[in-house]
């Protein structure tokens, strides 16, 4: 055989080689969605409404990357802000009087928040430089008796966030689903021109593994106030109504949502006008959907990268409440300006509220003038 023809064989080889393993590769990533993606069998299988235990306030401990957080962050060693927190939790449950679950979220210097910046809803609140020899002071001022922490300045969250859990070393789904959200969502929120308004935050295991993607919205209700609702079963597809429909408008998706943070309500009015009853499960967990591992009878702790003596990244603190405390991208991109025509929304609650004010205001001026003529 001449060598020429035995060289051109062999380099023809390569790319031959090279497609297969291209090939193989895709192969492998399709069945991994299969298995652990948008795509597994049991998607959509489980009534999601009451998946979701009660609480009253949500503290979000940042963290590092969600790439690099171990399966039970709060137990390890080598991280030891997050350790430090759960013994102090351990410490002080029994102190502490309004339901709170603590998650650990992804520190982003981009937007703002360094390893030890804390925040916490519904109070729209944030702090910076939380350390391990300052935990208690926090859990004292803050979390036991509601006070601005003496140990930091207090700052004000404004805008939506959307913390997306994105914990690949807790559950694998979390792994696959998570970024591929987060990405989505960016993607959607820069769309609309909506990026100073709504953040984007990996966070830890929030529970329910099988629900995945699973994430937490933070943001105004239709009457202003700071509302939390979970979703699960959340695919890509679903990112526009969770932005069009939830954020800008405060209709909830009714098939995808979970639960929401504060008192279990009977039913809710969902996007479609339709009211959607959460049945005998509204605000209460299942243990066998959330994992709940039960500390004592009055603890519960929500399964989030669950340590040992039960304690979690995402601890739900169960004491008695205390009642003081407060379409696809190409789509879009034809749509052009009419994109974000629902946004206006979110200002005219405001508008709407002051123009109220004033209207009683008005009122009680009139009323005070013919008085004074009677007179």
């Amino acid at each position: 055989m001449p060598l020429t023809h035995i060289i051109g064989t062999r380099i023809c080889c390569v790319p031959i080689l090279f497609r297969n393993h291209h090939f193989s590769l895709m192969a492998s990533a399709a069945v991994g969605d299969v298995k652990h993606g948008f795509s597994r069998p049991e998607m959509y299988k489980e009534n999601l409404a009451g998946t979701v235990d009660a609480y009253d306030r949500h503290v979000f401990l940042c963290y590092k990357n969600h790439v690099t957080w171990p399966p039970r962050v709060e137990a390890s060693d080598n991280d030891p802000l997050p350790k430090r927190v759960a013994t102090v939790w351990r410490a002080r449950k029994n102190d502490i009087a309004v339901k709170t679950k603590i998650t650990v979220c992804e520190a982003r210097e981009e937007a703002g928040f360094s390893d030890g910046d804390v925040m916490i809803f519904p109070e729209m609140i944030k702090y910076r430089g939380l350390e391990e020899s300052n935990v208690d002071g926090f859990f004292d001022d803050v979390i036991v008796r509601g006070k601005a922490w003496s140990g930091a300045e207090q700052g004000v969250l404004a805008g939506s966030y959307i913390f997306v859990c994105a914990h690949g070393s807790r559950d694998v789904r979390c792994g696959v689903c998570g970024p591929i959200l987060m990405e989505k969502l960016n993607e959607e929120i820069q769309l609309r021109g909506l990026k100073d308004q709504i953040s984007v935050v990996a966070c830890s295991h929030v529970g329910g593994h099988k629900y995945a993607g699973n994430l937490i919205i933070y943001s105004p209700g239709p009457d202003g106030k700071i509302m939390g609702h979970w979703y699960g079963y959340v695919t890509p597809n679903d990112v526009p109504a969770l932005l069009d429909q939830h954020i800008a408008k405060g209709e909830v998706i009714q098939k995808l949502w979970r639960g929401q943070m504060g008192s279990p309500v009977a039913e809710i009015k969902g996007a479609d006008d339709h009211k959607h009853a959460n049945g005998d499960d509204t605000g209460r967990s299942k243990q066998s959907d959330l994992e709940i591992n039960n500390m004592s009878n009055n603890i519960n702790v929500a399964g989030c990268c669950q340590g040992g003596n039960g304690v979690s990244c995402c601890i739900s603190e169960g004491i008695e409440q205390n009642k003081g405390i407060n379409k696809t991208t190409e789509e879009y991109k034809k749509q052009g300006s009419n994109i974000s025509s629902c946004w206006p929304l979110l200002q005219k609650r405001d508008i709407l509220t002051a123009g109220g004010i004033l209207g009683a205001l008005a009122a009680v001026a009139v009323a005070y003038k013919l008085y004074r003529r009677s007179g």
